[in-house]
């Protein structure tokens, strides 16, 4: 299988988010459940494609299809939503916090320009499916004038 290199989101958050992270890894070793703010996770995905089309499959399980999002454009893919927390179990210690819930997003930047009228999407097990054609291009070689 060849994989795809893809640029995903962009560097002006990078800070912000690497400084977060740290503060946040450094309190959950005293409390597991701790958070600095509502965060935005990012969940796991593969990208493929075939000469005609690129395949984006999504782990997102637990996200009801009411809350999420998808918006195409004919360069990126944005998959967004939420995902809501579970109740917590009263009288428990939690020893292992890892689920993540919250607001998600991931901005997928596309290794060939798309057709955004020819997009499908599906759900089901957990996954978020979508299929995208790639936009056709002509190979012909066109002479041009010059005009003075």
């Amino acid at each position: 299988m060849d994989y795809i290199k893809i640029r995903f989101g962009s560097d002006f958050d990078r800070l912000d988010s690497r400084f977060e992270k740290t503060a946040e890894e450094m309190f959950r070793s005293i409390n597991p459940m701790f958070r600095i703010s509502e965060r935005v996770w990012k969940p796991q995905m593969d990208i493929y494609e075939t000469p005609e089309e690129i395949f984006i499959l999504a782990e997102i399980s637990g996200v009801k299809k009411e809350e999420l999002e998808i918006e195409v454009s004919t360069k990126a893919v944005k998959i967004y939503g939420r995902r809501a927390e579970l109740p917590r179990v009263e009288n428990a210690t939690y020893r292992l916090a890892e689920i993540q819930y919250g607001k998600f997003e991931r901005i997928l930047f596309l290794p060939a320009p798309i057709d955004t009228e020819k997009v499908t999407a599906s759900y089901s097990d957990g996954f978020l499916k979508l299929r995208i054609a790639k936009l056709r291009y002509d190979d012909r070689t066109y002479k041009i004038p010059i005009t003075d």
